[in-house]
């Protein structure tokens, strides 16, 4: 099968998705065009049936801001002209599968072309919803040949604010490759980051406000009171100059560690004895199925998808979200049970590597691919 997939390039648990996938897919036999305004952060290196195509933009001065959905859909039909694809697989609702349906229809003329969109969360539950983009956003979906949400939950979501019925959402999760993501990654940097011997907390994200970092950076100073800890913040965003501060107001400098983006997180995260997901909302929560894959207990707040990812009292903790208290003492009855840290783990990584890998998940879009595409 021919696929295109557009979606986000940047840091994201979308984007890191969709690259995923399609390398997967391409591993199985299958040709896979990526088609985005620049190479996914995820794609490096060479991948025998994977190809790149870039959104070409011209800046008119007539544009305050350049129509990158118009030119979305020309690349897309471009693409879909010249390597005869049999669908496009658009992450995000908009303006994705907008310019997923532009395309169809100016290659209606001369063969069909199927859209399956993947709904991941922000395009339903923040962007969508504006009146600006609400009515497009539903019609986006509803003219999708095949649809699918990253959780129950996201899917309620879409069945709730959009009218879509039910039926139509296919649930299918977020995945990690299991090659890539588990506990005995070499190098591995414990003595670097946590010198003293330190049981290591951890937390992953791109900093925005629905994060939580600061929060974060609250329950560790709990934590690191009851016993020896490092905290180390991976990621960039907005919000990280108030973490930055809330570390230094609380004497934690030497404690916490920043260390931005990185590429290889698995390493960071197969020394992880706690991972940290404090978020105000997670339509799933991709970075506390990587750490879970690695062997982190997972302490996240009970929201959004987090509860189907992460099982209470047998994954690791799942508490209210803001309620730094109930958090901070949920982490300390992991970390100073060194049994149940270690039993937490086994049963992490053991969801993980059934439910939520490669080879679980990747035959599942395989068959949405087949029905769409022999719907007629």
């Amino acid at each position: 099968m021919k696929i295109g997939i557009t979606c986000y390039p940047t840091y994201g648990g979308s984007g890191v998705v969709a690259t995923e996938l399609g390398i997967a897919l391409a591993e199985r036999g299958h040709e896979v065009h990526f088609v985005s305004y620049a190479q996914p952060f995820r794609l490096g290196g060479f991948h025998e049936r994977v190809f790149f195509h870039e959104v070409e933009m011209e800046d008119y001065p007539l544009f305050e801001h350049p129509p990158y959905s118009l030119a979305l859909a020309v690349a897309l039909h471009d693409t879909a002209r010249k390597h005869g694809l049999d669908l496009v697989h658009m992450h995000y609702a908009i303006p994705h599968a907008a310019s997923a349906y532009l395309a169809r229809q100016m290659l209606a003329a001369e063969r069909p072309l199927k859209i399956v969109t993947t709904l991941h969360g922000t395009d339903i539950t923040l962007v969508g919803l504006h009146p600006s983009f609400h009515a497009i956003t539903r019609f986006s979906i509803l003219e999708s040949d095949g649809l699918s949400a990253v959780s129950s939950y996201l899917r309620d979501e879409t069945v709730r604010d959009f009218s879509v019925p039910a039926s139509r959402i296919e649930v299918i999760p977020n995945f990690i490759d299991t090659r890539i993501w588990h506990p005995d990654v070499r190098p591995c940097h414990r003595s670097k980051l946590a010198p003293g011997g330190e049981k290591i907390v951890m937390h992953v994200s791109n900093f925005r406000a629905l994060k939580r970092v600061e929060d974060v950076i609250e329950i560790f100073a709990r934590i690191d009171r009851a016993l020896p800890a490092r905290l180390i913040m991976v990621g960039d965003g907005p919000d990280r100059p108030r973490a930055v501060q809330r570390a230094a107001d609380l004497g934690l400098e030497e404690k916490v560690l920043f260390l931005g983006k990185h590429q290889s997180v698995e390493e960071l995260l197969a020394c992880c004895d706690l991972f940290v997901l404090a978020s105000q909302t997670e339509s799933f929560g991709l970075a506390a199925l990587e750490a879970m894959a690695c062997g982190a207990p997972v302490l996240a707040s009970a929201v959004g998808g987090l509860p189907e990812l992460v099982v209470d009292g047998v994954t690791g903790f799942l508490r209210p979200a803001g309620d730094i208290e109930a958090m901070a003492e949920a982490g300390i009855a992991i970390l100073s049970d060194e049994e149940r840290r270690r039993a937490m783990s086994r049963a992490g990584l053991v969801l993980a590597r059934e439910q939520f890998s490669a080879e679980a998940v990747v035959p599942r879009y395989e068959a949405l691919y087949e029905r769409v595409v022999n719907a007629g």
